[in-house]
């Protein structure tokens, strides 16, 4: 990906968020021909010179201080993500460079498989363009049996944006949950510019997706932390699963997320069944292989 095409679009469509009003500046006459808030007027509220910010704008970003980012994250009233995804695009580390050799494989270490196992809710591992690396019984169950699709299927955004599946379970919440693979999708894409599988996956979904298209154009960004999600299982129906997000130590690039019902909720005692019922397919399984061997 163009790093500096990402920090172009990046700053203009955070200006475009932002009115003088909400900005504190004064209103000026006359029609505006642009929303939000001209380049000259972040220079303004940053504190550089009008120049200084065109160029930072269009991907000039070799010298910029860390002082002039923050002045431009406060005047564009970034968030932390955004500020941090900012700084990922204008201000590339060592350590970015170097990881435009091939990245490495992922590995989900022996200790994570056994705590998933252990867990009696859902809970699904996440690695670099949210590609599924590991998952227990009910995160396969609740979601799809990523384990039995082709490696490069098992991708959390194609799932959400290819499998019908998705698209039922997702129900009334499936916008919501498609934006939110995007923007994670953007904030990846701010640490790792130079992935090819990155930009194989977004290529793909460009074509395959009018929704995605337009969400990539945002260019919002989102570090998942917690949350809920809304979802409606075609085997125990409605369910209302809180969420959080816990990073793997010694790799950045690699989540855990747990899904837990409310107790003694109707989804806890719809997630009491689709355990059931996965422990029963197993054992089912299971007595299959050993009849068959």
């Amino acid at each position: 990906m163009d790093r500096s095409v990402e920090i172009r679009e990046f700053l203009r469509t955070r200006r475009a968020r932002v009115t003088p009003e909400q900005a504190g500046l004064a209103p000026q006459p006359g029609a505006r021909r642009v929303p939000g808030l001209r380049r000259e007027e972040v220079a303004q509220l940053a504190g550089v010179s009008v120049d200084y910010y065109v160029r930072l704008e269009r991907g000039r970003t070799q010298g910029v201080s860390h002082a002039v980012l923050e002045a431009v994250a406060r005047a564009l009233q970034l968030d932390d993500t955004e500020r941090a995804h900012l700084f990922d695009l204008a201000r590339p580390t060592e350590t970015q460079v170097r990881r435009r050799r091939p990245l490495s494989p992922q590995r989900v270490r022996p200790v994570l498989y056994r705590a998933l196992d252990s867990l009696g809710t859902p809970a699904i591992v996440l690695g670099r363009r949210m590609d599924v690396l590991a998952a227990n019984r009910l995160g396969h169950a609740l979601f799809t049996d990523f384990q039995a699709r082709p490696h490069r299927e098992r991708n959390f955004a194609r799932y959400v944006f290819l499998d019908e599946a998705a698209h039922a379970l997702y129900a009334d919440y499936w916008e919501t949950a498609a934006s939110d693979c995007v923007a994670t999708l953007h904030l990846y894409a701010g640490r790792h510019p130079d992935d090819p599988q990155l930009t194989e996956l977004i290529g793909e979904l460009s074509v395959q997706s009018d929704f995605f298209r337009r969400m990539w154009a945002d260019h919002d960004v989102l570090a998942h932390t917690n949350g809920t999600k809304r979802l409606h299982h075609p085997l125990v129906g409605d369910l209302t699963l809180d969420y959080v997000v816990l990073s793997v130590e010694g790799d950045p690039d690699q989540n855990l997320t747990i899904l837990t019902p409310e107790p003694a909720s109707p989804s806890a005692e719809a997630l009491d069944i689709l355990a059931s019922w996965t422990h029963t397919s197993g054992e089912q399984l299971t007595e299959g292989i050993t009849r068959k061997d």
